[in-house]
């Protein structure tokens, strides 16, 4: 079953940065926006880093038009093989191309991806565009990914994201 990207791109006024992820998880009950799926460790790292609670759509807006920064997926559609929320469960992609539009209507200096995965989909289908802006690669804020403990990954993204 093909799905389509639950929310819209969040692109705040004045747009300096944009996180891209790769896709939004499978719904899950509370899931009001990106990152949501409840056992992501993204909302629990950016409250850390910025000492904000951001346990609402509205507060984890606030955060990202406070910091600048538009915030999208890679992918648009796609199919969820096994319906799992894995990168590499994710089958038959149709691209973001919106992503072209936010990086052609706004002065980004720096793309940050959630993932490997995001930065390879990303350099794969807007080849012409990779070159152009600085990117950085955040340790994956999936519980899967263990190379890294919750709180190493706060230190690293304290060093890698803007500062407010």
């Amino acid at each position: 079953m093909i799905e389509k990207h639950p929310f819209d791109d969040f692109i705040p006024a004045n747009a300096k940065y944009l996180l891209l992820g790769s896709f939004a998880t499978k719904p899950f009950p509370g899931y009001e926006w990106f990152y949501a799926n409840g056992r992501n460790q993204f909302w629990p790292i950016l409250e850390a880093v910025y000492g904000r609670e951001l346990q609402t759509k509205s507060a984890q807006q606030q955060l990202f038009r406070d910091l600048h920064m538009a915030l999208s997926d890679v992918i648009l559609e796609c199919e969820r093989h096994n319906n799992s929320n894995l990168d590499i469960n994710l089958k038959n992609i149709v691209v973001n191309n919106a992503i072209s539009d936010i990086l052609q209507n706004n002065i980004i200096k720096r793309i940050y991806f959630s993932s490997r995965f995001a930065e390879t989909l990303f350099k794969r289908h807007f080849k012409k565009l990779y070159g152009e802006v600085e990117k950085i690669v955040l340790p994956s804020p999936s519980p899967r990914y263990a190379a890294m403990t919750r709180q190493q990954k706060v230190e690293k993204y304290i060093e890698l994201m803007p500062k407010l």
